[in-house]
């Protein structure tokens, strides 16, 4: 189950999968982590916080080696960790009919979640930290103090690294309950260290903020996974929460104080974002089979089992895999495009974006939104929109000579089309190219802005709007 989870080709169907390739390609080439954008041409040069760089490695490394097999090999080796570490918490500690249901749940609320993203690869972390803080609490003494290198990894790897401390406060809180002052003083002693594990961050203050700068940014209502949770997106989520309260209400379970404040602020959070679900339902499965089911001392599977793992990651790593076309992956779209073109400003669907980065062409925009800010997104979505006063501003402004929309900005591309400026050079299933007419721009020569190839621009250039020029990243 979840290898297949691991591997599916549905894991490649997002924009950012290929600018977070793009990222690692570029930090292991420039052997330095990005603190400007070096991608776009709208927002080439700002700042830019690479929060998940050593996720952004991985994915980048993996790419380099073995393509897209390596990485669903990547994405399957760390599913398969956070289920083997969930199961093997549980095994002894609830029944086997719990533990069945508790990872059949589990698997149903993540699998839209199972993408080539950084988040993926910090589920294991946030599982092993609820696993090694519960079964500290129940031996009655914080975890072993190398327990903290889970949270260098980890922020580092992801910006979900704050909810390491709600937990630890939240599991904490029910040690501390019932503890002697000895007791109390070592969790003290731990969180202490617990912050500053978390301090270890390659971007400084600027890496500890960026989270929460990113949450309060409004243009999140754009952007699909910070959209509230409903039953009609995500019904498998409302499921499993009946399913489970259920099961908790029949059982007569008392959850201790902390563990459910944890449980509820964690549900709270999916409730009013679908991105949060994953990270509810990997924090209820480590937390309430045990409570809710009665615990057993027979023998389950051998540890030795999780071995044969190996053998199916080493076969996907083998197996060439190549992503479904869609607008994750537009692939002939961008096959398509005149060579010409390349070199020059574009308008993009906002899908579109890590593509056009991964394949050396610099967009209009990307899934980096905070980069662009909020006011630049709200423009954005204004353009694609169909206001074509504000599409205008943007060619005048940006000197836009091509678009590359997909059909969900059918009304844009109409009244462009309609205007006797723009030509049509190819559309597919995916999206279409438009080409601004000869008679529309100003005829000139197009000069370099920098000498330099496209992932080597790691500073702005002199000129504000720079050429783009090929790309040196691997498009295997």
């Amino acid at each position: 189950m979840p290898f297949g989870l691991g591997t599916a080709r549905l894991i490649f169907r997002d924009g950012d999968v290929s600018w977070q390739v793009a990222a690692g390609q570029w930090i292991i080439q420039h052997r330095q982590i990005p603190t400007t954008d070096p991608f776009s041409y709208t927002a080439f040069g700002r700042p830019w916080v690479t929060m998940e760089w050593l996720a952004q490695i991985v994915y980048g490394g993996a790419f380099n080696l073995d393509g897209y097999a390596g990485l669903a090999t990547v994405v399957a080796a760390a599913v398969i960790a956070l289920f083997a570490i969930i199961y093997f918490h549980l095994e002894r500690r609830a029944s086997l009919f719990a533990v069945a249901l508790t990872l059949l749940m589990l698997a149903w609320v993540i699998a839209p979640f199972v993408l080539v993203r950084p988040h993926v690869l910090a589920w294991p972390l946030l599982a092993g930290w609820m696993v090694l803080l519960s079964q500290a609490a129940d031996r009655g003494r914080p975890p072993s103090v190398w327990a903290v290198l889970l949270l260098v990894v980890w922020t580092n790897l992801h910006a979900s690294f704050p909810l390491a401390l709600i937990i630890e406060a939240a599991i904490g809180l029910d040690a501390l309950i019932s503890a002697r002052w000895s007791t109390i003083r070592s969790w003290l002693a731990f969180g202490a260290l617990s912050v500053l594990a978390l301090m270890l961050n390659a971007n400084g203050l600027a890496g500890l903020l960026q989270p929460f700068e990113t949450s309060s940014l409004s243009m999140l209502p754009f952007i699909a996974e910070w959209h509230a949770s409903t039953t009609n997106s995500t019904p498998e989520f409302f499921a499993v929460v009946i399913i489970g309260a259920g099961a908790l209400l029949y059982s007569g379970v008392r959850v201790p104080i902390g563990r459910l404040i944890l449980v509820l602020v964690l549900l709270g959070m999916a409730f009013l974002h679908v991105r949060h679900q994953s990270f509810f339902i990997i924090v209820a499965a480590c937390v309430l089979p045990p409570l809710a089911s009665r615990p057993t001392t027979s023998n389950r599977s051998p540890r030795w089992l999780l071995a044969g793992a190996l053998p199916l990651l080493a076969w996907q790593a083998s197996t060439p895999l190549l992503p479904a076309e869609g607008q994750g992956n537009p692939r002939r779209l961008i096959a398509a495009i005149p060579a010409d073109l390349r070199n020059r400003p574009v308008l993009n669907d906002y899908s579109f974006g890590g593509p056009l980065i991964l394949a050396g062409i610099s967009p209009y925009i990307d899934g980096r939104a905070e980069i662009y800010g909020d006011a630049f997104v709200a423009d954005y979505f204004k353009i694609t929109g169909g206001d074509m006063r504000a599409f205008s501003d943007a060619v005048r402004r940006y000197d836009i000579q091509w678009t590359m929309l997909s059909h969900d900005q059918a009304r844009l591309i109409r009244s462009i089309e309609a205007s006797g400026e723009w030509r049509r050079v190819y559309a597919d299933e995916i999206g279409v190219i438009d080409v601004r007419e000869p008679s529309a721009v100003e005829v000139r020569a197009i000069q370099p802005a920098c000498a330099v190839p496209f992932t080597n621009r790691v500073a702005k250039c002199a000129d504000t709007k720079p050429t783009i020029a090929p790309a040196m990243i691997s498009t295997r």
